[in-house]
């Protein structure tokens, strides 16, 4: 069994008042509880993490010191933000590891995190915590051996910046997550009348595309719940954010079905959507997966689904 809850839902900046109360504020933050082993894992460290840290001290701290594991998907500000606020990383005894992907070499995993701590930035020095800090870079790795029965995988994703999938398995349940990322596509010319046109490369570009978008439906095959990126409208997608590294909601509903996944959680929200829009969005989108369609819906902050 796995239990997943949503602490932050949002993609790019906070957004907290009263025209997103009912699907939250906060940028990703998740948290995956394994009751059976008492093992806690939390996906991203965005501006959600502070209310699970307030969590944590005020209902875990009491039984014992605090030991959890920290799943970066990539470095992007809006994904970090919230570590400087992990309120258990302050109290001696904390036992915290942090794994992620980093995208330049010279650039170590603690370095990128803390680098937002720095007296110029944040009165609080990455050096000055109290907890017991270590840090691992992952790479895209097929199989992860996380002891107490629990797997990772993770998958390189289609972000601006190195950014990772991940896939938990445990006792026969697999929770996925995909943000950000965007399906990808071929890079070069495929218009025959422009003067840069290649057929061969166009052709290759073709083939590249299709073998990465179906190497992510293979990755996410099966699973019983799938979080992706679903910023966008394919309108709006189309429009104007082709390239940007986020999904269109059309999209990610499309891989969750090639997938055969069984729940999907349509994440990463535009900040400028309002509740409004977004239970607009849910009439449009969502089902209860009566059909052979994966049951669809769009995280909620505080919200847990249990696989």
């Amino acid at each position: 069994m796995m239990q997943i809850k949503f602490w932050g839902v949002r993609g790019s900046i906070p957004c907290p008042g009263p025209q997103t109360m009912e699907y939250g504020g906060n940028t990703a933050c998740i948290e995956v509880y394994f009751p059976e082993v008492n093992r806690r894992v939390i996906i991203d460290a965005g501006s959600g993490l502070r209310e699970l840290a307030n969590y944590l001290v005020a209902e875990e701290l009491p039984k014992g010191p605090i030991s959890t594991e920290i799943y970066l998907t990539h470095t992007h500000w809006d994904h970090i933000m919230g570590f400087p606020f992990f309120v258990p990383a302050y109290i001696p005894g904390t036992k915290i590891k942090v794994y992620g992907p980093v995208t330049y070499e010279d650039e170590p995993l603690d370095e990128v995190v803390g680098g937002q701590m720095k007296y110029r930035y944040f009165p609080v020095n990455m050096g000055e915590l109290a907890a017991k800090i270590q840090y691992v870079r992952l790479k895209e790795t097929p199989l992860i051996d996380l002891g107490d029965g629990i797997t990772l995988a993770t998958k390189i994703l289609n972000h601006p910046i190195t950014a990772l999938g991940y896939r938990f398995s445990f006792r026969g349940s697999i929770f996925c997550t995909a943000y950000d990322t965007e399906r990808f596509r071929n890079l070069f010319v495929t218009d025959p009348a422009n003067p840069s046109y290649d057929e061969a490369m166009a052709m290759e570009g073709d083939m590249a595309a299709r073998e990465q978008n179906q190497a992510m439906v293979d990755f996410f095959a099966g699973a019983d719940l799938l979080v992706h990126d679903a910023q966008y409208t394919q309108d709006e997608y189309t429009q104007n954010y082709v390239g940007w590294g986020h999904s269109a909601i059309e999209d990610a509903i499309a891989t969750a079905v090639d997938a055969n996944v069984k729940k999907l959680a349509l994440f990463h929200h535009d900040p400028d959507r309002t509740d409004s829009d977004m239970n607009e969005l849910a009439v449009t989108y969502g089902n209860k997966g009566e059909s052979s369609s994966p049951e669809i819906f769009f995280a909620k902050e505080g919200m847990v689904v249990t696989i």
